[in-house]
């Protein structure tokens, strides 16, 4: 049994403590709810009074206005603030801060604040109790790992060789196999099928070109040989360029993606997710230590799949399900997989874009803390009400908030939010993606101006249908532009105009609202709100530094879920990565009693 079965605060006594602290905070205090998922960056210049007058109280805002966005930042994230006294608790066994700060003058009621957040993340230091001599990689089998990918691969892979060794101390073969839960190009899968380890792997993955990808790595790492074909070369050559420009072929590849992308609509999956059947391993999978399936995972139920799996074993399966930053939903069919399948022994999952996880708990009759206009993806996203979504466990599900309320939300904007991590953040990393936001929150403020994109509606009660009213935003998803489109706000502006008239869905209203626009007119706009790039920084900062709670809860769900479950006879949470080299580096391991 680990000292610890979750990595919380040394200031709270015990697991249950840190638990029963967080979920009052979450819930209680406004300004958190208003940050967490209450607000968006798009919507910065929009509204009046402007998004940083109206949710920020006016001592926090006369204390930034005298303070540079490195100060703001260390003082967030790194300063321990020996001054901060809250519920009885110091701040100082909290925090990993190496400057004692009085808080440069700060209002207490932001320092109270920054030690309220502080408080309830889970610690993020990779635990004392792993080894630092994890085998190093063979150059032939990290083929294709960047750095990061090396350190996540290595670390995992003798994590879990080290579960199969505690599960079956006198017989590691006990484990006939590990299944990789959207396997990808099998980076994990490849580091435990070859020696030293030697695991037998079951590689799960929805795309097809993943698949073939990792199926040519193989080669290159000696699990599998090379077929050998005799073939007319340029005759293959000339069909293989015909296929690769196929329309047909095109969609074939992208189909995977397109269903795991879905959002969920009203109570059902607005895609068919019956259309990929899992697919028997290909001839080369044979005699290898990895057979590769393709398969959507749309719930906890492997024994579909598995039947497609080359076991001819006589022995019973007894597998670990494994995986390496799953995203969303995969993570939770991960985890239910150890009580819903008898042949499962263990699971351990790192989990990672929580903005793809979808919402089990139905909206809140009233809006409650937010700042938002009218949005038609989060009235959706809100209203999934999927079993299989946040919360996991039923002490979340049921939680009874001061309000009156049940359950813990989070809604999409916040578990975007969640996969930031500002203490990794360096000064140049900053001054870019700030000017991003700027931008982009400046460009909206020109697509409201002059009608693109309707303003908020003045009665936010008519947003959740109570008079039988409908959202009025209409969204523009620009996505990401070159970089050289940074350079200055009017590159910026016109390439954004040239995407979105690129866009059938857009291109008319582009056409018919920004015709015209002059590089004077587009230049006005930085000039007059120039100064507001500062305090749209401030407020991201404080969004992504708040944000690290709304992580911690995703995690301490996903744990509590296990724990709930009669079938689980041990579980816990550990930190495996280094922070600053892969911040997603929360393992969530399940044992079967």
């Amino acid at each position: 049994m680990r000292q610890k079965p979750v990595p919380f605060p040394e200031c709270f006594s015990d697991v249950d403590e840190y638990v029963e602290s967080t979920l009052d905070f979450i819930s209680s205090s406004e300004l958190f709810k208003k940050i967490c998922g209450g607000v968006h960056i798009l919507e910065f210049l929009t509204q009046d009074p402007d998004l940083y007058t109206a949710l920020l109280p006016s001592d926090w805002r006369q204390f930034f206005e005298s303070q540079d966005i490195a100060t703001i930042l260390d003082l967030l994230l790194r300063d321990e603030l020996l001054s901060i006294e809250s519920s009885g608790r110091s701040a100082a066994p909290c925090s990993q801060e190496s400057q004692t700060s009085d808080g440069l003058g700060a209002p207490a009621s932001l320092l109270d604040y920054i030690k309220q957040i502080r408080l309830h993340i889970l610690d993020r230091q990779k635990s004392t109790s792993l080894t630092s001599n994890n085998l190093a990689l063979p150059r032939h089998v990290a083929v294709g790992m960047n750095s990061k990918k090396t350190h996540e691969v290595s670390n995992l892979s003798a994590y879990v060789d080290n579960i199969v060794s505690e599960l079956s101390p006198q017989n590691p073969d006990q484990i006939s196999h590990l299944v990789d839960f959207g396997s990808g190009q099998n980076y994990l899968g490849r580091a435990l099928a070859s020696p030293a380890y030697n695991r037998k792997v079951i590689a799960i993955e929805s795309k097809p070109l993943n698949i073939d990808g990792a199926r040519s790595m193989d080669v290159t790492a000696k699990l599998a040989k090379k077929e050998i074909m005799l073939r007319d070369k340029k005759q293959y050559r000339s069909e293989q360029k015909t296929k690769k420009h196929s329309p047909g072929t095109l969609a074939q590849n992208c189909h995977a993606l397109q269903l795991l992308d879905a959002m969920p609509v009203g109570n059902s999956i607005a895609c068919d997710i019956h259309a990929i059947q899992p697919t028997k391993p290909a001839r080369n999978d044979k005699g290898s230590n990895v057979q590769y399936i393709q398969s959507i995972i749309q719930d906890g139920d492997l024994s579909s799949i598995l039947s497609y799996s080359d076991t001819s074993s006589p022995s019973p399966l007894r597998l670990i399900v494994v995986s390496l930053h799953s995203c969303g939903n995969l993570l939770h069919h991960g985890l239910r997989s150890l009580v819903i399948n008898p042949s499962v022994q263990a699971v351990a999952l790192v989990g990672c874009c929580y903005n793809l996880l979808t919402e089990r708990l139905p909206p809140t009759s009233s809006r409650g803390a937010t700042l938002r206009s009218p949005n038609l993806r989060l009235e959706q996203t809100s209203s999934a009400c999927d079993p299989h979504g946040f919360p996991m466990s039923e002490r979340l599900a049921t939680y009874k908030q001061r309000n009156g309320s049940t359950g813990i939300r989070f809604n999409v904007t916040a578990r975007m939010m969640a996969v930031q991590a500002p203490g990794n953040w360096t000064e140049k990393e900053c001054t870019s993606f700030f000017t991003r936001h700027f931008y982009r929150a400046l460009f909206q403020k020109i697509l409201v101006d002059r009608g693109v994109v309707d303003a908020e509606v003045a009665d936010s009660e008519d947003i959740m249908g109570k008079r039988g009213g409908s959202p009025k935003v209409n969204p523009i998803i620009l996505g990401s532009l070159r970089k050289a489109c940074y350079t200055s706000f009017l590159s910026y502006v016109r390439a954004a105009i040239e995407k979105l008239e690129s866009n059938p869905n857009h291109a008319a209203s582009i056409d018919r609202y920004l015709a015209g626009l002059t590089d004077e007119e587009i230049l006005s706009y930085e000039t007059a709100y120039g100064h507001k790039k500062k305090q749209l920084s401030i407020v991201w900062s404080l969004m992504a530094f708040s944000a690290q709670v709304v992580e911690s809860v995703i995690v301490m769900d996903r744990w509590q879920w296990l724990r709930e479950q009669k079938e689980v006879k041990e579980c816990w949470v550990e930190n495996i990565f280094d922070y600053r080299i892969s911040p997603r580096n929360l393992v969530v391991v399940g044992i079967k009693g």
